[in-house]
């Protein structure tokens, strides 16, 4: 699967931009509850929430509904770049505490 394909906007007959569902696939758990949790400490979302329709199925139904302020595209788009720059933060953190470790196992 090529990049292109990651995120699709869900047919779900909503027409408002403000409430949308989005199919991440090739995702499981790991990366929805990290997105759901970085998405809803925004406080123009009113809900988020995620579903794996199968077990056996590589992909995660991602619903967003804001209070109107913001695109659930523009919120979704935010918290990837919030969740991109928490990871950035944990390994540069790990790598500095590897760093401080090593000279005392000499």
């Amino acid at each position: 699967m090529n990049s292109a394909n990651k995120i699709e906007i869900a047919q779900d007959g909503s027409i408002s931009d403000f409430s949308k569902t989005f199919t991440i696939n090739n995702e499981d758990h790991t990366l929805a509850n990290a997105l759901r949790y970085m998405i809803m400490k925004n406080p123009n979302v009113v809900f988020c929430g995620y579903t794996i329709p199968h077990p056996s199925e590589a992909k995660v139904n991602f619903k967003i509904q804001t209070d109107q302020s913001i695109t659930a595209l523009e919120v979704l788009e935010k918290g990837l770049l919030d969740l991109q720059e928490v990871c950035k933060h944990v390994l540069t953190t790990f790598d500095n505490a590897v760093q401080d470790y090593q000279p005392m196992q000499v």
